[in-house]
């Protein structure tokens, strides 16, 4: 066989851009990217195909590609029998959810590395996820399971297909009826919702179930929801786990920002990757969090969660990295983890304790970094008093990081930009940076926009799903889209510059387009898509919202500022068609459970008309956002603005009032009489 394409000794995943797909173009597997030549490859040689999935800062996956895939004689056995395919499941999250559907289907779980074995039609007939180099804890060799999935295609290749047909089908019909699970939405799907959350959580240390335990942002902004809904107990469910999270070392206790999730159910010992979504969904979170509390460890967990962001994870010319690694040096966890000795020969035992750390180790010999325990039970077991103390932590802080900064390996930074990932990151700086307040996050967040609507679209304005080294990645999907949309009309909400809300309907517009089902409800993948075996829709909120969920949400957001009936009919198509699976599966529905709060409550259309460089503008505006208050939209324009004026029907012909600046409250466009101070606004928000 001819050498592949790519350098010397690369395979063809050498002219990718995906780094996760870089990670493995020296390997002596034969692999290609999913595409239409290793298709026509298989079918050419009647070969089955290997798919293997999984993404940059997946530890499993590096530990699969060095037992597996840099062993000549596996690789020697793969490219035997098997056309190898390489998938970096952020850049095609559609070829991932089909095929994860597929594995779930036939083991009953899920998880990455992916390795799934299609007939060469793309019909699944074997499914698995990490297999070892070695016979293991009940695990075969990937090698004996390379050689029984090759036999049993050369000596029963029709039960294999029929498998395979048989499987798709099951995954058609359970996409359909998944979303096809219709219900009416009201209050009672709420509050089973809740109390199923109720039933789940843990009392002691916050959070849903036991090990491993996520952090589930959007279940948790949900609760913030309940509780506005005068639901007992949710606040404190929210309270008690955001603050586990932050004292746990789920939390980068010195470098901010938090990794993906923990192993264990007291957040102590995480998983050590830190991904993008993840820690733009909590900067929202904890900014809302401190709105209802007014707790400024809260705004001090946000702070430093974006200090992280905008440290690590921002390219120079504005968007944000997907993730960061856990393994630096070939092992898990090793830039975060420290020796007794080394903590107490940096910053002084008193900060080695503070941080929970024991001469023998709180996991594998060494110590995670978390605080536990209070500053006054600390400071009283080492008889030092708890401002001596909290000044050694302050100063051992900065110690420790400036130590692993510069005297330790760092992580390998995935450094693609992928659209949707940057529409969270752009909307929670947004918003956060105008709570708390940082003007430097709004700023952040506007770049950042700029940069995807500049450089992530096609010369048609066609939004593409991932960028890296000015490259761009194929046609985006429905949550880039929908997670833009978002952000841009996050961006307008903070900013009030008509060009981000005029940005937010383009590509609501193009939404509609290219992903609508027109018996309700969204496609993940768009009507100019590549076939798969099946056309696969994004129902569940994972660790990232699903598509439909952002989608129904800024339609519905959309429609009250605009006025346009069609965007919130088709986002209550897209709520009712999951509407039996809310209350059901609420962990499963966190982000669309919020939406279905919006659109169970009252909305308000706030318009506020003055000049927005005036104090009295400024007042007016300052009571309006000085509460969580996530049911309302809000528009704002200087008198006589044209284009402002324009871009928001919800602004039109409202005069001010003796020249001072002028709100007006109104539900479905009936507004209340308008005020000019703000305790009267302050009522009528009420």
């Amino acid at each position: 066989m001819a050498e592949p394409a790519g350098r010397t000794g690369a395979n063809r995943l050498a002219q990718e851009t995906s780094p996760y797909l870089l990670q493995h173009a020296d390997n002596p597997v034969d692999w290609y990217p999913w595409g239409s030549e290793a298709l026509e490859r298989a079918r050419a040689e009647d070969k089955p195909i290997l798919l293997s999935v999984g993404y940059a800062a997946c530890h499993w996956c590096h530990v699969m590609a060095h037992e597996s895939f840099e062993d000549p004689e596996t690789a020697a056995l793969m490219n035997e029998h098997f056309v190898n395919v390489k998938v970096d499941r952020e850049e095609r999250p559609d070829v991932d959810a089909v095929y994860m559907n597929a594995v779930q289907a036939m083991t009953g779980q899920g998880g990455w590395p992916m390795t799934v074995v299609l007939t060469p039609e793309g019909e699944p007939f074997f499914a698995g996820t990490y297999f070892p180099n070695t016979d293991r804890l009940g695990m075969p060799s990937f090698r004996k399971v390379l050689l029984a999935v090759a036999d049993a295609w050369r000596e029963r290749r029709e039960d294999a297909r029929h498998q395979g047909r048989q499987v798709a089908q099951h995954i058609a019909m359970q996409a359909n009826a998944a979303s096809g699970a219709a219900g009416e939405l009201d209050e009672r799907v709420l509050r089973q919702a809740f109390e199923g959350l109720q039933r789940s959580f843990d009392p002691q240390w916050g959070g849903f179930a036991s090990a491993p335990k996520f952090p589930q942002p959007m279940t948790l902004e949900f609760l913030l929801r309940c509780h506005l809904r005068g639901f007992e107990g949710a606040l404190g469910m929210v309270r008690l786990t955001l603050d586990r999270m932050a004292t746990g070392g789920i939390f980068d206790q010195l470098g901010g920002g938090f990794h993906r999730y923990s192993t264990d159910h007291r957040w102590l010992v995480p998983h050590f990757e830190k991904m993008l979504y993840d820690n733009a969904q909590l900067i929202r979170l904890y900014a809302r969090a401190w709105q209802v509390t007014g707790a400024e460890r809260y705004a001090e967990v946000a702070r430093r969660t974006a200090g992280y962001l905008l440290r690590d994870l921002r390219h120079a010319d504005g968007g944000f990295f997907s993730s960061q690694d856990a393994d630096s040096e070939g092992v898990e966890g090793k830039f975060f983890v420290w020796s007794f000795q080394e903590l107490s020969e940096v910053a002084g035992e008193p900060v080695a304790r503070w941080f929970g750390a024991t001469p023998e180790g709180n996991w594998e010999g060494t110590n995670v970094l978390w605080t536990p325990r209070a500053p006054e039970t600390v400071a009283e077991e080492l008889a030092m008093e708890v401002g001596e103390l909290e000044r050694a932590v302050l100063d051992g802080r900065a110690r420790l990081f400036e130590r692993r900064e510069t005297g330790r390996v760092h992580p390998a930074t995935d450094d693609k930009v992928l659209a949707a990932w940057n529409g969270l990151a752009i909307a929670a700086l947004a918003e956060a940076g105008r709570v708390l307040p940082q003007p430097g996050w709004v700023e952040a967040a506007s770049t950042a926009a700029e940069f995807v609507l500049d450089e992530m679209r096609t010369e048609g304005g066609r939004l593409c799903r991932a960028w890296r080294e000015g490259r761009l990645g194929g046609p985006g999907y429905l949550d880039d889209y929908a997670c833009m949309a978002e952000a841009c009309l996050t961006l307008y909400e903070t900013t009030f510059e008509p060009r981000w809300l005029r940005a937010a309907v383009e590509l609501a517009d193009g939404m509609l387009a290219l992903f609508a089902d027109p018996r309700g409800g969204f496609y993940q993948t768009g009507s100019d898509a590549e076939l798969l075996v099946v056309r696969p829709k994004e129902l569940f909120d994972n660790a990232v919202p699903a598509g439909s969920s952002v989608a129904a949400d800024v339609l519905l957001r959309l429609g009250r500022l605009l006025g346009e009936q069609r965007y919130e009919m088709a986002a209550l198509g897209a709520l009712r068609s999951v509407g039996e699976l809310l209350a059901r599966a609420p962990t499963g529905f966190g982000y669309a459970l919020g939406v279905a709060d919006f659109a169970l409550s009252r909305v308000r259309e706030v318009a506020i008309v003055g000049d927005p460089a005036a104090e009295d503008t400024a007042a007016l505006l300052a009571e309006v956002r000085g509460a969580y208050r996530p049911n309302q939209v809000v528009a704002l324009a200087a008198p006589g603005d044209p284009d402002a004026l324009a871009a928001v029907p919800l602004l039109a012909e409202r005069p001010t009032l003796d020249g001072r600046a002028t709100a007006y409250v109104c539900e479905h466009f009936a507004c209340q009489q308008p005020v000019t101070e703000p305790e009267a606004l302050a009522a009528q928000l009420r």
